[in-house]
């Protein structure tokens, strides 16, 4: 199973990731989203018996990318 928490996916934005989530609002609601997103991919990956439909895991996917490009922009332009 691949780790998808944005420090593993931004490792040289570490320490900008970790001070942007507790001092900009807009990066904190992003880190938010893209952590419950993630959160949930895994726990649907990793669940014995799958309680979601394929297709519903490929959006929560698309979604993940999603943030994660928004994400990836935001800390570019900082």
């Amino acid at each position: 199973m691949e780790n998808h928490t944005l420090t593993h996916e931004f490792p040289k934005y570490e320490a900008k990731i970790r001070n942007l989530k507790t001092e900009d609002e807009k990066f904190r609601n992003l880190y938010v989203n893209y952590e419950e997103v993630n959160a949930l991919i895994t726990h649907y990956e990793e669940g014995g018996e799958n309680h979601t439909t394929d297709e519903h895991l490929t959006e929560l996917r698309k979604k993940r990318v999603h943030l994660k490009d928004e994400i990836y922009a935001f800390l570019n332009q900082q």
